[in-house]
């Protein structure tokens, strides 16, 4: 039987927390406290759906985070 892959810890942190900050400030924050991936995307961008665990994904608009979530 292969072994269970170990999934990234994901940290405990709000991402309601970064609604509101500048993206570089929300994606350098997120990093600090343990987010493995960061991913900002501009509004209604296309993207895949599947969840990775330590990824938080912010929503950007006018350079400020405007939505964020897990995964």
């Amino acid at each position: 039987m292969a072994p269970v892959p170990k999934l990234p810890r994901e940290p405990d942190d709000d991402p309601e927390t970064y609604v509101g900050l500048a993206r570089e400030a929300a994606e350098e924050r997120a990093r600090e406290r343990g987010w493995t991936t960061v991913r900002s995307l501009a509004p209604g961008s296309i993207i895949t759906m599947e969840y990775l665990g330590g990824r938080l994904n912010f929503e950007v608009e006018d350079g400020a985070v405007t939505r964020s979530w897990k995964g």
